[in-house]
């Protein structure tokens, strides 16, 4: 089992900047894919950006140039820097990662708890 653990989420005012970071506890998981999506009520969850294991990204059109993914293998955590938020970005952003277990062909993904961003002034 894995568990992510995120933290960074608030209240900011538009043009600011905020960090999430999301932990994984890991026992014999080999993480492939890492993200960051995000949800508002009503709506799907969205990938906000995305890393692979070999350090692939990608962005949401909405966020590129405002938004920065990074990850830590050594450390298993997963970092978004979000900086010139706008009201739009608000939502609940999970962290998402995928992987295989012993060698095991067969992905897995796991999802954090969520973390709250709101961008009002």
């Amino acid at each position: 089992q894995v568990q992510l653990v995120e933290s960074g989420g608030g209240l900011v005012q538009p043009g600011g900047s905020l960090r999430l970071s999301c932990a994984a506890s890991k026992y014999g998981f080999v993480i492939h894919n890492m993200g960051w999506y995000r949800q508002t009520p009503g709506k799907q969850r969205e990938l906000v950006a995305g890393v692979n294991s070999g350090g692939n990204i990608n962005y949401a059109d909405s966020v590129k140039g405002r938004f920065t993914i990074s990850r830590d293998n050594a450390k298993n955590t997963l970092n978004l820097q979000m900086n010139n938020l706008k009201p739009e970005d608000t939502a609940v952003y999970y962290c998402n990662v995928d992987g295989t277990y012993g060698g095991r062909t067969e992905f897995y993904d796991y999802w954090g708890q969520g973390t709250q961003v709101i961008v009002s002034s």
